[in-house]
């Protein structure tokens, strides 16, 4: 067996001597460790130990021993400071500007931080340090180490520094021209020849890894935005917009005009708003992106949704539906014909709430139709068609081009207007099924939006099943959540405000965010709704019938089992899901004092 190597050499990592480590610090049992030390393959090329281990799947207890919970402990070992890289918190352009890639490669290092006093290295060999002298002196700053994945280190060796170099030579070739791109000079359009091309390698890596780093975060949404000197990306992670990187506002619209094209746009129109749906592939598989641009002042603000066909075909307890919400929704859903409706404020979930019904609809023996504003995700077991204003193709217009299809479920995007709410009745009135949205605050809202468009009571009777509203909050982090006990008077009051007006004893401990390199140190990973369900009954229908007022009609909704949205937030808070926090911060308060149950 090869010797290995000790740590007082100043040498890289051995597997024996880690090994020995592990077995010391209780990590792993001596048996399997001595098993490993004879596997002689693993004492041929570079492979670094951790990864050999973590090839082992071993576990401590309950917990694997992943790659991440390796160079943990390795740091603990070492007395350093663990550090899991984040490319949204990384400046690409700084930190790569303080070595060579060869230079990084060759001593298995990433600058990962810079400041005018120090930067930060990581490194996953702690006895390697000859570089650190000559390194320090070149760049006349202090530098101190940290302990990363060793995988992550040689992944993000190639992509900072390719991106960089991309970013470096796009913005090379747009010198002097970025002012292009600026409100002001519109009139130079016409003069394309200046700008950078669309389809240059150097744009084209960059838009592919804007892509790939928006799925590997989660993104739901990436915002592309023009400011007078450069221009900025934004991913909104669960909710939260986070701000990625700085880009040159010359290479800025470069990557626009190549998004553009691809979603099939007109390039040379930058004058009025345009929406347009790429779909590409990732590790997991594809993944359709909705485009749509505006004009600002100093350009094109683009915004791409990312929007996953794999959030369909979940079960509904996963989107946050508890079993009365489940067994209600189902109720309305299931009649052969009626109006069902699903409300909330841009971002809500009403789309994938939506498309996940139609989806457990849409068997072989139905003909399922939808008319979108715009179609949000091409989905195969649906007929789906885009509103297009332009040749007077609207909802309404939309409904009535959907009843000669011989329908048996329609979707209709929103109801906007007294046209689109007379299609609907009358869609539901003669044996459909329409589902649709509309923008209210709550459930009984919807009932008096469609009144006071001009729906007769009378046919709204007729036809509606029930209205659910709803709202996102988002989940606590798993691996970091810390219990909260709550025992003093401040606590009972802040579970009363956010129950009020009902009477409810508060849980005996609750959660609160923390923050960890799971959650990339927000305490939060993930979002789950909660929800207002209304079955629309006879007593409301009298109601309506009587003209009843608002109050009225969300008065007799609770005493029927209408949870408002802050009784089912405060549920998912006493499960331990989010915070009281995060759901006052979305949920509307109850006002009406004469709802206590």
């Amino acid at each position: 067996m090869q010797q290995a190597v000790k740590s007082e050499t100043g040498g890289r990592l051995q597997l024996a001597e880690v090994l020995d480590w592990l077995a010391q610090d209780g990590m792993i049992h001596p048996g399997p460790a001595a098993q490993l030390k004879k596997e002689r393959r693993y004492y041929r090329g570079t492979m670094h130990p951790l990864l050999i281990v973590a090839e082992q799947k071993w576990k401590r207890g309950s917990q694997l021993l992943s790659l991440d919970v390796l160079a943990e402990w390795l740091a603990k070992r070492f007395g350093m400071e663990y550090l899991r890289i984040d490319p949204l918190k990384i400046d690409f352009a700084g930190v790569t500007e303080v070595m060579s890639s060869a230079y990084a490669k060759s001593f298995r290092i990433l600058p990962v931080g810079l400041t005018s006093k120090e930067v930060v290295i990581a490194t996953a060999e702690p006895n390697v340090r000859d570089w650190e002298p000559e390194l320090a002196r070149l760049i006349k700053r202090e530098i101190k180490r940290v302990i990363a994945n060793p995988l992550d280190i040689e992944r993000y060796q190639v992509e900072f520094y390719n991106l960089a170099k991309s970013i470096k030579g796009a913005g090379q070739k747009t010198a002097g021209t970025s002012g292009l791109s600026n409100f002001e000079q519109l009139v130079e359009l016409g003069k394309a020849d200046k700008q950078l091309d669309a389809n240059d390698a150097h744009v084209v890596r960059v838009v592919d890894w804007l892509w790939q780093y928006a799925f590997d975060q989660r993104a739901s949404d990436i915002h592309i935005e023009p400011r007078r000197e450069s221009g900025i990306v934004r991913f909104r992670i669960d909710g939260v917009l986070h701000q990625v990187y700085q880009i040159p506002a010359g290479v800025l619209a470069a990557m626009t005009s190549r998004i553009k094209i691809l979603a099939r746009m007109d390039v040379v129109e930058k004058r009025r708003p345009q929406d347009g749906r790429i779909k590409t592939k990732t590790d997991s598989g594809e993944v359709e992106l909705r485009i749509s641009t505006l004009p600002t002042a100093f350009g094109e603000k683009l915004v791409m949704r990312i929007f996953d066909p794999e959030v369909l075909v979940r079960d509904f307890t996963e989107l946050g539906f508890s079993e009365e919400d489940r067994r209600r929704w189902n109720e309305m859903t299931e009649r052969p014909n009626g109006i069902v409706l699903v409300t909330g404020p841009t971002g809500s979930g009403k789309t994938t709430t939506l498309y996940s019904t139609l989806k457990t609809l849409a068997t072989p023996e139905v003909n399922v139709c939808t008319i979108e504003d715009p179609i949000e995700m091409v989905e195969p077991a649906f007929n789906q068609m885009q509103v297009v204003p332009a040749i007077d193709l609207g909802f309404a217009e939309g409904v009535r081009a959907l009843m000669r299809q011989d329908p048996d479920i329609i979707m209709v995007g929103e109801i906007r207007d007294l046209e689109t709410a007379e299609m609907a009745v009358q869609s539901a009135l003669t044996g459909h099924l329409v589902l649709s949205t509309l923008h209210t605050n709550d459930a009984p809202s919807a009932i008096a939006r469609l009144l006071e468009l001009g729906v007769p009571a009378y046919l709204l009777n007729a036809t509606l099943n029930g209205v659910m509203a709803q709202r996102l909050v988002r989940t606590l982090c798993a691996h970091c959540k810390q219990t909260i006990e709550l025992h003093r008077a401040e606590d009972q009051e802040v579970w009363n405000a956010l129950v009020a007006p009902w009477k409810s004893k508060h849980p005996a401990r609750l959660y609160k965010p923390v923050g960890c390199l799971e959650c990339r140190m927000t305490g939060y990973v993930g979002r789950v709704g909660i929800y207002e369900t209304l079955v629309f009954s006879s007593s409301l229908k009298s109601l309506v019938a009587q003209n009843a007022d608002l109050s009225a009609l969300r008065e007799q909704a609770f005493r029927e089992g209408m949870k408002p949205l802050r009784i089912s937030g405060a549920m998912k808070v006493g499960a331990g899901l989010t915070t009281i926090e995060e759901v006052l911060k979305v949920a509307p308060p109850v006002r009406d004092p004469a709802a206590r149950s």
